[in-house]
C-alpha cells in the first residue's frame, strides 16, 4: 500500500500552494456547521434582545459572510477564489446558537474552507458579544457537512440532517 500524497507538500516536504491553473471552473458549494454553547441566562438575553452589545445574531451573520470572502488572508495556502454566494444562518436553541454557512462559487477549487471560516468567525462574533455576560460561552463542533461540484463530486457527512 502506498502512502497518501499530500497535495500541499512538494517532493522535499515543503508546504506549497497547489497549482489549479489547468483546472476548468465549475460550480461548487460547501456547507459547514458549528455551535456556540452559552449559559441559560445568556440564551434568555439573546432571545429577548437584552445583550448589552446589541443584535448578536445580526453581527455574527455579517461577520461570517465577511470572513468567507477573506479566507485566503487567514489561511496561507488557500486560493483566492470568487465567493459568489455566502449565507450564514443562526438559530437559537435552549443550549446556545447553532450556526450554518453555505458558500458557492464557479471557480477552479472548492469553497469548503470559506464555509468553515464563515462558521467559525460567526461563532467568534457571538463569543465576543456575549463574553461580558457569560464567561462560560464556548465554540463547539465546527465542521464541514457537505460539498458539491468539482472533480470529487458530492459528499455529505454521515449523521447530518438536511
Amino acid at each position: 500500500m502506498t502512502s497518501p500524497r499530500f497535495t500541499h507538500l512538494d517532493d522535499a516536504g515543503n508546504a506549497r500552494m497547489v497549482d489549479v491553473t489547468a483546472k476548468q471552473p465549475t460550480v461548487r458549494a460547501a456547507t459547514a456547521r458549528g455551535f456556540v454553547r452559552v449559559a441559560p441566562e445568556t440564551v434568555a438575553a439573546l432571545r429577548d434582545g437584552s445583550v448589552p452589545k446589541g443584535d448578536v445574531l445580526a453581527v455574527a451573520r455579517i461577520a461570517g459572510i465577511q470572513a468567507a470572502k477573506r479566507t485566503p488572508e487567514l489561511l496561507p495556502l488557500a486560493h483566492v477564489i470568487g465567493v459568489h454566494g455566502a449565507s450564514v444562518d443562526l438559530r437559537m436553541t435552549d443550549e446556545g446558537v447553532e450556526i450554518e454557512a453555505t458558500c458557492r462559487t464557479a471557480d477552479r477549487t472548492g469553497v469548503e474552507m470559506e464555509a468553515v471560516t464563515a462558521v467559525t468567525v460567526a461563532a467568534l462574533a457571538v463569543l465576543d458579544m456575549v463574553k461580558g455576560i457569560d464567561r462560560t460561552a464556548l465554540i463547539e463542533n465546527a465542521r464541514i457537512v457537505a460539498k458539491s461540484g468539482g472533480r470529487s463530486g458530492d459528499w455529505r457527512r454521515d449523521g447530518e440532517e438536511f
